[in-house]
């Protein structure tokens, strides 16, 4: 398993843990190149989560991706091994709404 592979597995209980829905795009393709490894929905929010490993960095078109979303009214973020910025957001999430 890869860096990045385990950092998704632990993205995946977290939200099974949850109950968000999520589904994770393949990259490749027809349009879907840059877009988030996880497009989830959470207590009504659209969220979209790119993971990374080690000194893994985003591309000039992940950010954009994340970027959109976040102009669309979506909360995007990206996550490293550890997962304490997600869990701070999924916690705001649900003691908020929103």
């Amino acid at each position: 398993m890869t860096p990045e592979s385990k950092v998704k597995a632990k993205v995946v209980k977290l939200l099974k843990e949850r109950g968000a829905y999520y589904a994770m795009p393949i990259g490749v393709g027809y349009g879907n190149a840059g877009v988030p490894d996880f497009l989830v929905c959470y207590k009504g929010t659209f969220i979209g989560i790119e993971c990374k490993a080690g000194k893994g960095q985003t591309t000039a078109l992940q950010d954009k991706h994340l970027e959109d979303i976040r102009a669309a009214g979506g909360k995007s973020l990206v996550v490293w091994e550890d997962l304490s910025e997600l869990i701070k957001l999924l916690d705001v999430v649900a003691s908020s709404g929103r």
